[in-house]
């Protein structure tokens, strides 16, 4: 078994469009016999703000492994300033003719990378529907996703790409954006400073409130990847609602949920990301109507990306070998 962390990942390096067309083309598998992930447990224990989510996949095809990912949040290691990421990732990897494991990866950045690339499927569809207008993007918190999505989109889709702006409650030091980026960037003092002049707008928070209460501008994509930041009478007249999987995400105070029980969302009246990309539902929508991407997280992503990297670490000699 090999053993790999965040830098083994950053050796190894990030091809942006490479992990896009993997979570595309295992998005395509979805709702088939090519993919088994049950659904998710959260572990609760003395602080209820507190969680650890197991995640269990077999993805087949091309990918062929099955594997968990065991996540935790503890919110509490960033605000009491215990010098802790507020998640901890590990993934195990089996091969799925033996079950025997093959890798064990303890790393933050492939969460982050998994969740900005699956980000990166769905803006690129919504870039098709929306004919290659200007891109202004707009980012709610300055963590490491956030980060994350800002590099993604810079490296895939920089070439529309004309303003960025960004809105954290603690600040953004403009030296953690990258030289390239720097002087399309605009530092924000609030969230609707962002809201309102961004056509592609990314909830990337820990909030524990709701608190966009408005409605989008025509048009827009909403990368929910927070998933508890929209009252839902700011987003319940929308008809352009994605989901990676109803189950996973009407639950857990999402902000799916919440549209469920009090204003009646059901599961037909959205489309799922394999709809996305494989029926082009896009298409199905009037002209100017803001789409509104809520992804829970689909532990078959999370599969796909470690074996990749996990293959690519055995092609290039990387990582550390743990022997029995």
């Amino acid at each position: 078994m090999i053993y790999l962390n965040d830098g083994h990942i950053r050796e190894i390096g990030v091809d942006w469009t490479t992990l896009i067309s993997l979570m595309e083309s295992t998005a395509r598998l979805m709702h088939t016999e090519e993919i088994v992930q049950p659904l998710k447990p959260y572990l609760r224990f003395r602080h209820p703000g507190n969680r650890i989510i197991a995640m269990p996949a077999f993805v087949g095809g091309e990918v062929d492994i099955c594997g968990i990912k065991w996540i935790s949040s503890f919110p509490g290691n960033v605000m009491h300033e215990q010098g802790l990421p507020r998640a901890h990732c590990t993934v195990i990897l089996n091969d799925p003719s033996t079950g025997a494991p093959v890798a064990f990866f303890q790393s933050q950045w492939l969460n982050t990378l998994r969740t900005a690339a699956v980000s990166g499927v769905m803006l690129h569809k919504y870039r098709e529907f929306e004919r290659g207008k200007p891109l202004h993007l707009g980012i709610i918190g300055w963590g490491p996703i956030g980060r994350r999505h800002l590099e993604m989109v810079g490296e895939v889709f920089g070439d529309f790409l004309e303003s960025v702006r960004i809105f954290d409650i603690k600040g953004v030091d403009p030296l953690t954006v990258a030289e390239p980026l720097r002087n399309k960037t605009i530092f924000c003092s609030s969230w609707q400073e962002v809201y309102g002049r961004s056509n592609v707008f990314i909830t990337c928070t820990a909030a524990t409130q709701r608190y966009i209460d408005s409605p989008p501008s025509p048009g827009t994509l909403l990368l929910n990847v927070s998933l508890r930041d929209y009252f839902p009478s700011s987003v319940q007249e929308v008809k352009g609602i994605v989901v990676d999987d109803w189950n996973e995400v009407c639950r857990e105070n999402t902000d799916i949920e919440q549209l469920h029980r009090q204003c009646g969302l059901q599961e037909q009246q959205t489309f799922t990301l394999r709809n996305v990309i494989c029926d082009n539902a896009l298409s199905k929508l009037p002209p100017g109507e803001p789409v509104f991407f809520n992804p829970m997280g689909m532990a078959a992503f999370d599969m796909t990306l470690a074996a990749h990297y996990w293959r690519e670490a055995e092609r290039l000699g990387v990582g550390v070998s743990l022997e029995n």
